[in-house]
Formats: C-alpha cells, sequence, structure tokens
C-alpha cells in the first residue's frame, strides 16, 4: 500500500481545474488526435472504478466516413423526436447544437459489454451499477481529454438498438454514448446549455442533505446565499 498523503498544492490545483474546466463540447475544429494521446485518453478511462472489478465499458473507434455519417442520421432522428416530446420547448430545442460527430477528429462509442449477467457482486439488488461503472469511464476520459487541451462531449441522442445494429454489436452488448473528441478553438466559459438559457446550475447547498431527505446539510451553514459554481454533465 501506499502512505496517504495529499497532493502538493500545485498538484492539487491541477486536478481541481480540470474538474472546473470540463466541459460537454459541441464545436470542433477537425484536426488529428495523435495515437499517443489517443491512447493515454483510453488508459485513463480503463482505471476508472467498476463495481465487483467487472470493467464493463467496450470503446469502439469509429473511423469509417459512412459510418459517421450513419451515426450522424440516427443522431438526428431522435433529435427531432426528442424535440417534439418536449412540447413548447420544440422549437427551443432545435436551435441548440446537440453532436460534432462529422466534425471531431475522433468519435468513439461506448458500449456495455455482453455476458454482464454473469457480474453479480455489487448488483445483486442494483443491476444498473454496470452503467455507472462505464460513467465513470467516461468521466476519467473526459478530463483526461481537458488536460491535454482536447475538447469531448457525450451523445445519448439515439436508438441504442438502432446503433447496435449499425456497429455489428453482439447480443447482450448496449451502446451508452456517442463521445466526439479532439481539438477545439476553445471552451465555452460556462456550459453551453446554460450559455443558451436553456437550464441553470443548481446552488450545490440545496442538494445536500444530513441524516433525512429534505434536511439541509450543515455543511453548507456558513455559505447560505452563495452563487452555485459553473458545472454542466
Amino acid at each position: 500500500m501506499k502512505k496517504a498523503t495529499p497532493f502538493s498544492p500545485r498538484e492539487s490545483a491541477a486536478v481541481y481545474r480540470a474538474i472546473r474546466e470540463r466541459r460537454d463540447m459541441r464545436h470542433f475544429c477537425g484536426g488529428q488526435v495523435p495515437s499517443d494521446v489517443l491512447q493515454r485518453l483510453l488508459q485513463a478511462a480503463h482505471q476508472a472504478p467498476s463495481v465487483g472489478y467487472m470493467q464493463p465499458w467496450r470503446f469502439l473507434r469509429i473511423q469509417n466516413h459512412d459510418t459517421r455519417v450513419r451515426l450522424h442520421a440516427l443522431v438526428e432522428a431522435e433529435r427531432i423526436e426528442t424535440a417534439r416530446a418536449l412540447g413548447q420547448r420544440e422549437s427551443e430545442f432545435m436551435q441548440l447544437k446537440v453532436q460534432g460527430i462529422l466534425d471531431a477528429a475522433e468519435v468513439l462509442v461506448v458500449a456495455l459489454a455482453d455476458g454482464r449477467e454473469r457480474h453479480v457482486f455489487g448488483r445483486r439488488t442494483m443491476p444498473e451499477m454496470d452503467l455507472a461503472s462505464a460513467a465513470c469511464a467516461i468521466q476519467n476520459l473526459w478530463l483526461a481529454a481537458r488536460v491535454e487541451g482536447l475538447g469531448m462531449g457525450w451523445v445519448s441522442l439515439f436508438e441504442p438498438a438502432e446503433l447496435a445494429v449499425v456497429l455489428g454489436l453482439p447480443e447482450g452488448a448496449s451502446p451508452i454514448a456517442v463521445l466526439c473528441l479532439g481539438p477545439v478553438e476553445g471552451y465555452y466559459a460556462e456550459p453551453m446549455l446554460a450559455q443558451q438559457h436553456w437550464a441553470q446550475c443548481e446552488a450545490l447547498s440545496g442538494l445536500v442533505f444530513d441524516d433525512t431527505w429534505g434536511k439541509a446539510s450543515a455543511v453548507f451553514a456558513s455559505q447560505a446565499g452563495s452563487p452555485p459554481a459553473n458545472e454542466d454533465h
């Protein structure tokens, strides 16, 4: 075991900066992601925690242009259906940029592996922990991309069964994310959906309770009235 010591102030600042400045990017400027950088990013993802050490994540790198076009079409089809489901906000939603599949240097599809039912440790009453574990891997990749000066966007507007067919996934495997990754001209000063007035960050103090639901936490007692930090998901 390694001694439990905190990072130096400089190291700590770098970690918290990556967390604070990570953005869900939608605007990319082409270019390339060098192979050694992509390997580092994927290694960071693979070092994520997973329930029962099941490591359910699988990454499909989409290099074929025609496949990208098909992915783009799937996302656009779901974008229209999502807009219709939003009712009064339909036109507002259609003005948002929701993906950069045709613009990003790299497109990765993250899928849950087949055969996950054999992993019972930590999942007997909560089988969805495979999804939670894969989400941790995506977050690791996201933070590592920020460290490397790259942008990444998580696209979830697609029909999983249709995407599984396009990519030839085996029975039992399930796609959960299309990740757009690559160089960007800059990072949004605040989350794009906040900039577009789609939603605003909720104050953390209202989301943390002590002992029972709804009981305000004493952790934030001295911060009453403080503005929320910029966050997205």
